[in-house]
């Protein structure tokens, strides 16, 4: 059975978006991007919201393998690249990019199924779509980078209203000053 996981990048404040919808304060250094590599290169399927599926079609498009592009963006290019997306639109017509399937609304049952029948780990993207797999009790594990920036308001990365009681599985710090946490769920996700 595949495990779901949530990762973001957030500011220390627990936003992934500033109030402006920007999000160049959260861009990793070499050496985080090369720990994000690593973990998403045993990921088979992405679980993407509409917005931030268009926001990584970066990987399908822009970021070609060539060879004046770094070493580790063209490894985490051929990553993005052979796994499976599952974007959750109710406008996106045809997807843009290969191995990718549109489903107009997100159903937990068919979550729950597709983890049941997959082999490899899976990621959900996107803070409302990942709060619905939270609140769903989809998700087997909470993967937060925080970047030491506070940005002041803007898009919250996890749900208001959300409790989860958690178990710290590990954490990294990076010369940046960004630090990795990785949680697992102790109990399914409640309204508070």
């Amino acid at each position: 059975m595949a495990r779901l996981i949530y990762s973001a990048i957030t500011s220390l404040d627990g936003y992934v978006e500033d109030d402006h919808g920007k999000f160049d304060w959260g861009r990793p250094s070499e050496e985080v991007f090369r720990f994000v590599s690593d973990l998403e290169r045993p990921i088979g399927t992405y679980l993407y919201g509409r917005r931030m599926y268009e926001t990584m079609l970066y990987w399908e498009k822009e970021a070609d393998l060539e060879s004046s592009a770094p070493d580790y963006f063209r490894d985490f290019t051929r990553i993005w690249q052979a796994a499976e997306k599952v974007v959750y639109s109710r406008t996106l017509k045809s997807p843009p990019s290969a191995k990718t399937r549109i489903e107009r609304e997100f159903q937990p049952a068919a979550v729950r199924h597709l983890k049941s029948t997959t082999r490899h780990d899976m990621t959900v993207a996107g803070a409302e779509l990942a709060g619905q797999a939270i609140r769903a009790g989809l998700v087997d594990e909470i993967q937060q980078f925080v970047v030491p920036v506070i940005v002041g308001g803007g898009k919250p990365w996890l749900p208001n209203s959300l409790r989860l009681d958690l178990d710290l599985l590990g954490s990294s710090r990076f010369e940046n000053g960004t630090v990795f946490l990785r949680y697992r769920p102790r109990t399914r996700g409640t309204e508070s």
